[in-house]
């Protein structure tokens, strides 16, 4: 265990740590700030606080996909930083991968799956080729942000500037 001495008290991070992952999993769950605090017997006021100092990003559910992406790991770390809760990103290899190791009706399936999963999102901003993007932008309402990587076919991965997709997110 982790203590520190403040003063005339003794502070046990272990159990600190322990609560706060208790009260953001009760909020995650749909629980009010009033309800966890009553349930912990704590203020409101520190719940609230708890979430302002760890706010990330407010508003809008965001995912993004985009293939075939060269710095793949970079752009995702980039989305992870921001907050976003869906991210679908794949090299060429993957993405050929994806399709070949499944039946049509297995990839028909898993498609269809991804864009119900995206209709749950207010925006989704794609990382694609130039016809790839205006199919993606019919099928989702609109509700897309695109990065054109490039004219169809792509057919090599393509590097992304994490500072272009920074300055997307940064608006949102």
């Amino acid at each position: 265990m982790q203590f520190y001495r403040i003063g005339n008290k003794v502070i046990n991070s272990k159990y600190l740590d322990k609560t706060i992952k208790k009260i953001l999993k009760l909020r995650q769950a749909g629980y009010s700030q009033s309800k966890v605090a009553k349930e912990l017997k704590l203020e409101r006021s520190f719940i609230s606080r708890l979430e302002s100092i760890g706010e990330v990003r407010r508003g809008n559910k965001i995912a993004l996909v985009g293939f075939p992406i060269k710095n793949k790991e970079e752009i995702i770390n980039t989305a992870k930083e921001f907050g976003l809760e869906y991210i679908f990103i794949l090299t060429e290899e993957e993405r050929w991968d994806f399709i070949k190791e499944k039946s049509g009706l297995k990839l028909f399936e898993d498609v269809i799956e991804i864009l119900v999963k995206l209709k749950e999102y207010d925006l989704t901003i794609f990382l694609g080729s130039d016809m790839r993007l205006d199919l993606f932008d019919k099928l989702l309402d609109g509700k897309v942000i695109g990065m054109q990587i490039g004219e169809s076919p792509i057919k090599e991965d393509i590097y992304i500037n994490p500072e272009e997709l920074k300055d997307i997110l940064h608006s949102f």
